[in-house]
């Protein structure tokens, strides 16, 4: 989790956008275009959800994506990692032996141990990590939906409707 990028945030509001459908899958063109995002960047977000099994994919002009665990199931972490990987918060380049004054040979002294600021760095990605395993996606949609108005939840199923029915009826019957 070198650094979260917007990848991390906008992921995290698409399953929002997925808890808020229910078991109706959502296409990640249109998860896009409502964040104002671009479609191939969100493509490329998606089949790492998918992987790491927070996510599930159906084809065809129904399809798109649906959560794959209840939203109470995924944590903030699970997310992270799926998106960005498991990778550390700090990329220590153990500065420490390279003194100029040590020459080419530091004395053990100086490298001895874990260095001291990649053990502070290791407390604080130890406890981003525990706080990221406690929120998951149910807290946070139970918290937007007492903020958003009931109106809000009926403009987006519409708008997710109306695209869906645009999909659905530009779609050619195949002669037997």
């Amino acid at each position: 989790m070198a650094h979260l990028t917007v990848s991390v945030e906008y992921g995290i509001h698409c399953l929002l956008w997925l808890v808020s459908s229910g078991d109706k899958p959502l296409s990640s063109r249109d998860l896009a275009e409502l964040q104002g995002i671009s479609p191939s960047f969100l493509a490329k977000i998606f089949p790492k959800l998918e992987k790491a099994g927070l996510v599930m994919a159906s084809e065809g002009v129904r399809g798109g994506y649906r959560l794959a665990k209840a939203p109470e199931d995924i944590t903030f972490l699970d997310i992270v990692d799926a998106i960005e990987g498991d990778k550390p918060l700090f990329d220590c380049q153990e500065i420490r032996g390279r003194c100029a004054v040590f020459g080419q040979r530091p004395p053990s002294w100086a490298t001895f141990g874990v260095c001291a600021v990649h053990a502070v760095m290791l407390r604080a990605e130890k406890a981003m990590r525990a706080a990221l395993a406690q929120e998951t996606l149910a807290g946070v949609a139970n918290t937007f939906g007492r903020k958003a108005p009931p109106e809000f939840s009926e403009d987006i199923a519409r708008w997710m409707q109306e695209r869906f029915n645009a999909r659905t009826s530009t779609r050619t019957p195949r002669p037997d």
